[in-house]
């Protein structure tokens, strides 16, 4: 059964070159249960709201399986948070999840897969990696945002249920990867309540218009 390893929140805002002057991508694992409401954990904060931060992008998950993966590319562990993650699972595909797939966390806490995470400049200067973006593009294992359906508690151990998933399949693998026309279709007329950014990039491909998130 899937579970959660690691729940994480900022620990504190640090000092960033970038526009906001800090960044809160500092997160780091904690052992008491938190509550989770539509806009993230308990405690938790976004320093850029701009692109970070909303109902689309309340809750980040990464799984061990993808930071396995690159603390090989590394040569070093991928501890929780250090991708800026808010949950680190097992045992459930994360890049490869259905876009709108909603998952059953511990007792009442339920989320819907929405986006992948796109990263940026901020997150290179974190992990200090020469064309760190490029390699972590290149890899397209984003792991997944989430917006949260129902509000409740998490904590390290919570079992993690896949119970709902979209027949139109199409992953945020897929829509970081770059949707095709058919791909867009799809989503268009059988994508559940699509995040705004998926929608907007949908409609872009189907008129022509080269689009990313």
């Amino acid at each position: 059964m899937p579970f959660v390893t690691a729940v994480c929140r900022v620990h504190q805002l640090i000092p960033d070159s970038g526009t906001v002057g800090v960044t809160a991508i500092d997160k780091r694992p904690v052992t008491d249960p938190l509550r989770v409401r539509p806009l993230g954990l308990h405690g938790d904060v976004q320093a850029n709201r701009k692109d970070h931060g909303g109902e689309d992008q309340a809750v980040y998950a990464y799984a061990d399986e993808d930071a396995a993966y690159f603390s090989t590319v590394l040569g070093r562990p991928v501890e929780p948070g250090l991708f800026g993650e808010n949950l680190r699972t097992s045992g459930i595909e994360v890049s490869t999840a259905v876009v709108g797939e909603r998952w059953r966390v511990g007792d009442g806490l339920v989320l819907e897969v929405t986006l992948p995470r796109v990263p940026c400049a901020t997150f290179a200067r974190r992990m200090k990696v020469d064309k760190w973006v490029r390699t972590f593009t290149d890899a397209n294992r984003t792991g997944a945002y989430l917006r949260v359906v129902r509000s409740g508690a998490v904590q390290v151990g919570d079992r993690i249920e896949r119970f709902d998933r979209p027949a139109h399949g199409i992953t945020v693998a897929d829509v970081f990867a770059g949707l095709g026309r058919d791909q867009a279709v799809v989503l268009l007329e059988g994508g559940r309540g699509l995040p705004y950014k998926i929608e907007a990039v949908a409609r872009k491909v189907l008129s022509g218009v080269p689009a990313s998130l």
